[in-house]
């Protein structure tokens, strides 16, 4: 093995930058070449190639987003894209690839593994909904940012003696909204792996206000439906005045977390180990908090839910 190339690929993640950066200087360290593929497999069916020496990811650790870009392409699903792919590899004599992104790009891996292409896959993505791993590169900075918000929506909420419906991001999973939610102390969390009744989440509200309680904040997870509809159905069942704010990509952006950082560099490490002991199809994941490999087929065909043992607490905490 030596020439190996990174991309990043579908959404960007705070702490993709970190596990480049990994990735180029553990791969470096063990006498390889490395090389980085622009906007993911769209760059990589075009040749939009680039050397990384030891100096190229200086000063991103901190950085969000990531300096490869990102895109999703509908070519590399077809047969022709994935042999462009595939020919650009070979024309930079590229040994082997490690992809950072969620189950769309683990996907695009395995067909470039099926092709003879030695492929590691590292989990980037804010909804930590990929099967098989305990945290995903992104999710732990996303929910403080989520959590930040709330505080500061906290404040206008009592001032103005409101209800407010905040809804966040993760895709059909819970996780953002769970954690989040016991995080910055929400009285009601609403998930897509837990059913619920707004009738049981009103009756909470007015025992709330019973009590003299002067404002609330409920956190709704996209998957779980519409936050504006929720809201209205709220205000008009309870009588209390209601406001909705979407969080939407805001929880995208920002410097990683440490906890982000250290996660991406044992990651993009242990990717490159992988690499050298001549793995293939398989995804780096964080199991009893130590990185390790798995093959793909566990994020295609595992289901994944989020530590619903938190789901409680929201019920037992807001009284």
């Amino acid at each position: 093995m030596k020439r190996i190339a990174v991309l990043t690929s579908g959404g960007d993640a705070p702490g993709m930058n970190a596990a480049i950066r990994a990735v180029v200087r553990a791969a470096i360290f063990a006498g390889m070449e490395v090389f980085g593929v622009k906007r993911g497999y769209t760059g990589l069916i075009q040749g939009d190639i680039i050397p990384l020496p030891l100096g190229s990811v200086g000063d991103i650790i901190h950085r969000g987003g990531t300096i490869l870009y990102t895109a999703r392409s509908d070519e590399f699903r077809t047969e022709e894209g994935q042999a462009k792919a595939l020919a650009q590899l070979q024309k930079f004599e590229i040994d082997g690839l490690i992809v950072i992104g969620g189950d769309g790009t683990f996907c695009g891996a395995t067909k470039l593994a099926a092709k003879g292409i030695k492929t590691i896959g590292i989990p980037g993505t804010i909804d930590n909904d990929i099967p098989g791993t305990e945290f995903t590169i992104g999710f732990d900075t996303a929910i403080n940012t989520v959590i930040d918000c709330i505080d500061k929506i906290r404040d206008t909420a009592t001032s103005h003696e409101r209800t407010y419906v905040v809804e966040v991001m993760g895709r059909n999973a819970g996780d953002i909204a769970l954690w989040a939610g016991v995080a910055g102390g929400a009285e009601s969390i609403l998930i897509p792996e837990e059913p619920f009744h707004l009738a049981e989440i009103i009756s909470r509200l007015n025992r709330g206000v019973e009590r003299g309680k002067k404002h609330s904040i409920i956190l709704i997870a996209e998957g779980v439906g519409n936050g504006v509809e929720v809201a209205k159905v709220i205000e008009e069942e309870s009588g209390l005045e209601t406001r909705v704010t979407i969080l939407g990509h805001v929880q995208r952006g920002g410097s990683p977390t440490a906890f982000d950082r250290v996660l991406a560099s044992r990651m993009g490490v242990k990717a490159v180990e992988l690499i050298l002991e001549g793995a293939s199809n398989q995804m780096v994941a964080v199991r009893n908090g130590k990185p390790i490999g798995v093959p793909f087929t566990v994020a295609f065909t595992e289901k994944h839910t989020p530590d619903l043992t938190l789901y409680p607490l929201t019920e037992q905490l807001s009284i």
